[in-house]
């Protein structure tokens, strides 16, 4: 499978190769805030299949969190791509940035449901977790 996207304005575009191992919506605070209040809709792309084809995303690491993730976005319009977690073998890539958002197709789990505001919606029968899922 092949994925393409980018940034609102264009100046970063990106593929996604591979068969995606996760979609999931996460409801963490942290992705409140970059998604301006909403759960954040992701999927989990292998790191090795991931590429910029154009410009390059400026990166964003907390310095007082321990094992703080990297977040990567467009310079420009403020557009967030991708998260990098440490750890974790997976580009962590936002639907919304998809050029057919349509192609996410469905949740298989919410997590961090512990930070879920009033207005967050789960669909119906979808597995949820207060945190992290058991491995």
């Amino acid at each position: 499978m092949s994925l393409e996207g980018g940034c609102y304005c264009g100046a970063v575009r990106y593929v996604a190769e591979g068969q995606p191992m996760l979609k999931a919506q996460c409801h963490c605070r942290q992705c409140q805030y970059f998604s301006g209040g909403a759960p954040n809709m992701f999927m989990l792309v292998p790191p090795d299949g991931f590429r910029y084809t154009k410009g390059t995303p400026k990166q964003f690491k907390r310095s007082d969190i321990e094992n703080a993730v990297t977040r990567e976005f467009c310079a420009e319009c403020g557009t967030h791509l991708v998260t990098r977690r440490p750890g974790l073998a997976a580009a962590i890539l936002k639907a919304g940035t998809l050029d057919d958002p349509g192609l996410y197709g469905k949740p298989k789990m919410a997590i961090f449901t512990i930070d879920m505001q009033g207005f967050h919606h789960i669909p119906e029968g979808l597995p949820s977790f207060e945190r992290l899922p058991p491995r």
